[in-house]
Parts: C-alpha cells; sequence; structure tokens
C-alpha cells in the first residue's frame, strides 16, 4: 500500500532532498509502507532509500542518510483513524452497545486497533489479528501496547468476550514478553464474573511475565439504563468494590518487595464507591494509567494543595459565588478537597449531576450530558460554573449530547467554565482567574 504525501515541512529533510507534496510514497529501503506505524517505524534508521512517483505516474529513487532521531518532515495523507481496525468481539460488558440510539455516529466506533494502542494509548483485545498482523507487531516492536486481559483464564474470556480465539492471550504476552516487548494491562471487573479468586488468577498470571507487563489497571463495569436484552450484570456494592480494593492492595505490596513496583492499580471509582480515601499521589508511581481513570484524583488534590500552598490567597477578592458541576461519585471527594483548602472570598457549592441521560448508574463526570447539567441547574444563580473539560468533544465546545456549550449557557443564563484535571487550574477558576 502506497502512501501520498499531503504535505512537507519547510527546511526539513524531505524538503532539502526535493520530496514534494503530491507525491506518493511507495516503499523504504525496499519494504511497502502499510501505515503511519510502518513509517515511522522504517525511517528511524540513519540510512533510507525511498522509491516515490511523481503526480505523472514516474518513479524516483532517493537516497537520505541521517541521524536516526531525525524525522523527514512528510506528513502522509492516510491517518491510523481513517481506517482504524473495528472490534470483533461481542463483549458482556461492552459500553457501546449499551448506548442509547440517535447519537452522532462517532460514538458507535468500535476500535481495537493495536496501531492506535501504540501511539494513542486505546486498549486493544489482540482477537482480531491474522497471523502475518501479529508478526508485523513483533517486528516492529509495537511497545508499549494496552491490553484489555479481563481475565487470563481461556474458557472465560472467550465467553466474556464471545470470541472464539479469545482465550490466546497468554499465548499472545507471552510472545511479546519473549520478543523484549512490554505492555499495560486493563481488568474490566464484573462481579461474580471476573473478581475474586479469577482476579487473584489472572494478577498472579500476568505478574509472571513482568517486567514486560508494566502494569494492570482494575475497571469496574460500567453500566448504563439502556441494557435491554444484553447480558444481565451490575455495578458493584460497597463491600464488593472493598474487597476488590483489599485484593489489590495485599498484591501490591507483595510486587512492591519483590519487583519495586505495585503493578496493580483499582480506578479511583472503586475507592469512591468503597467510601475509601484516594491514597495519596506517590502510590501511584509515575502515574502509568492516569488516562484509565487511575490516580486522577489524588493527582488533583496534590496539584491543587501544592498551588494553594505556593499561590495563597490575596486580600481583597472580590466576593464571588461558584457552582462546580460534578458526577455524582466524586462530589464528596471535592467537598472534602475544598472544604480543607477553601478559597478565601468564594462561596463553593459542589453539585453532583445525577445522570438521567445513561441512567443513574453512571456516576462519572465525563459522561454529563448538556441536557441534563442545564436540567438541574435551572434557576441556580452564581457567577460561573465550572465543568470538567472531560464533559466535551476532544478540542469542541460540545457534550456528549451534541448540546453545545453557548447553548447550556443560554438557558441557564451563567458562563460555564470548563477546566482541566489540573490542580492549579481548578484554583484559578474558582478565584476568576486565568492564572
Amino acid at each position: 500500500m502506497s502512501q501520498r504525501i499531503v504535505s512537507v515541512f519547510p527546511g526539513s529533510l524531505a524538503a532539502r532532498h526535493g520530496i514534494a507534496p503530491g507525491e506518493t510514497l511507495i516503499s523504504i529501503s525496499g519494504t511497502p509502507v502499510l501505515d503511519l506505524v510502518d513509517y515511522q517505524f522504517l525511517t528511524a534508521r540513519p540510512s533510507l532509500e525511498l522509491l516515490l512517483e511523481k503526480e505523472d505516474g514516474t518513479q524516483h529513487t532517493v537516497h537520505i542518510r541521517k541521524r536516526t532521531e531525525d524525522p523527514l518532515g512528510l506528513t502522509l495523507e492516510s491517518t491510523l483513524m481513517s481506517c482504524p481496525k473495528t472490534c470483533a468481539n461481542h463483549c458482556v460488558f461492552c459500553f457501546i452497545e449499551q448506548m442509547p440510539p440517535g447519537m452522532r455516529e462517532s460514538l458507535y466506533v468500535r476500535d481495537d486497533d493495536w496501531r492506535l494502542s501504540l501511539m494513542a494509548g486505546n486498549f486493544v483485545t489482540l482477537t482480531n489479528l491474522p497471523k502475518a498482523e501479529m508478526d508485523r507487531m513483533i517486528e516492529r516492536k509495537a511497545s508499549p501496547i494496552y491490553v484489555s486481559v479481563h481475565t487470563t483464564n481461556g474458557e472465560l474470556r472467550k465467553k466474556m468476550l464471545s470470541h472464539v480465539r479469545a482465550d490466546r492471550i497468554m499465548e499472545h504476552l507471552h510472545r511479546f514478553a519473549d520478543n523484549g516487548m512490554s505492555f499495560h494491562c486493563q481488568v474490566v471487573l464484573c462481579p461474580g464474573i471476573n473478581d475474586g479468586q479469577e482476579l487473584m488468577r489472572t494478577l498472579a498470571d500476568l505478574a509472571s511475565l513482568a517486567p514486560h507487563a508494566l502494569t494492570v489497571a482494575l475497571v469496574p463495569v460500567g453500566l448504563t439504563r439502556y441494557r435491554e436484552h444484553l447480558f444481565p450484570l451490575r455495578p458493584y456494592t460497597k463491600e464488593e468494590a472493598l474487597e476488590v480494593v483489599r485484593q489489590a492492595e495485599a498484591f501490591q505490596k507483595k510486587m512492591l518487595e519483590k519487583h519495586g513496583t505495585r503493578f496493580v492499580f483499582p480506578t479511583d471509582e472503586f475507592y469512591l464507591t468503597a467510601g475509601l480515601p484516594i491514597p495519596k499521589a506517590d502510590t501511584y508511581e509515575d502515574f502509568p494509567q492516569f488516562e484509565n481513570g487511575v490516580g486522577l484524583l489524588a493527582q488533583l488534590r496534590d496539584e491543587f494543595e501544592s498551588a494553594v500552598r505556593f499561590d495563597p490567597d490575596e486580600s481583597g477578592n472580590r466576593p464571588r459565588r461558584v457552582i462546580m458541576a460534578t458526577g455524582t461519585s466524586v462530589a464528596p471527594f471535592m467537598r472534602e478537597l475544598l472544604h480543607k483548602h477553601p478559597v478565601s472570598g468564594v462561596d463553593i457549592t459542589i453539585k453532583p449531576i445525577v445522570n438521567r441521560f445513561f441512567g443513574e448508574t453512571v456516576t462519572v463526570s465525563g459522561l454529563i450530558t448538556g441536557q441534563d447539567l442545564v436540567a438541574q441547574l435551572k434557576g441556580e444563580k452564581a457567577d460561573e460554573i465550572l465543568i470538567t473539560k472531560s464533559m466535551l468533544r476532544e478540542g469542541e465546545d460540545i457534550f456528549l449530547d451534541d448540546m453545545t456549550l453557548e447553548q447550556a449557557q443560554s438557558e441557564l443564563g451563567i458562563t460555564i467554565r470548563p477546566i482541566h484535571n489540573d490542580g492549579a487550574d481548578l484554583l484559578y477558576a474558582l478565584r476568576g482567574t486565568e492564572d
């Protein structure tokens, strides 16, 4: 598969060698360029031979010598997102199958693409890979990769993923380890199915692959109200969440002694459901699964306390009233944090938004929709409403239900300020300043 070049960075190696937009990159050092992963792997060499085809169909070869780390400076037409490999499973806990109808098409896309795992940290199940593609992963040293394991019990995994080849997970992970590749894992836990002794088996199996197996995140199953005709599942109770955390922390102690890492990390949601305090920030080491909801609140608390300490309140702050809209699970944590570190001159109300759109079992802030926000804040008076940026589409001011931020503000008559999951950003937002 050839790759059309859409732009060449001015002054780059490619530009200095006369490569122009509109040409097609056919191969690098004799190897066809299938995608962006191939391009990055094949160009990370000191000596390159590029076979190119001009727009008139004539071909020519360009020889380039460079430092291994120097980029060529090309932008290719095809991206990983233009043709992602899709999921071949029907997991009993699949969140996308629980989505309400009538939403934008992108929310129903089920990617299961090892290239996106390598480049963007997406989790993959490894069930949709032919041998040739698995061989390419090995050859390209795709590492670290993020793997949805869920269980290492092959028969149980086949049932959970509804895929006949799902039982080969340990075979694949052993092959990665044997070839020097590393991987992060996640286990979506379903009460009474893959927790308890099954969880301990999974952790022991994955720990046997350390240090190639880097971390394991334990994620509670997410359930919406749109589960008619789907596999019967229920949320974790407080007592069950306590047991998961107890098992994980006992395993952490063993791994810390043996490998110098805690290895397994329950998501913040498990601690909140269990009614336990969020661990200290250093417990999460270098936050290896931050994007998976592991350690977000510990880091937020640590950053907020540092911001308060190094940037104390100044006298004469303009009095203001702020509403912070959050998911129901994180609301108690935020109340405790702001009670412990009050911001002078600011009257702060933590408003937990009950998720009517997806169902009340969905308690996280990132899945709050514009219509729920508006309905439950209607009539409130405040100078500003703070929300997390994760409620909005990446790079846009649009909620999951396609309500725009502008529409929500117009409905409420109050400015809504999206903030990052960052302690300093939170402090300045509460004060009504930029920094």
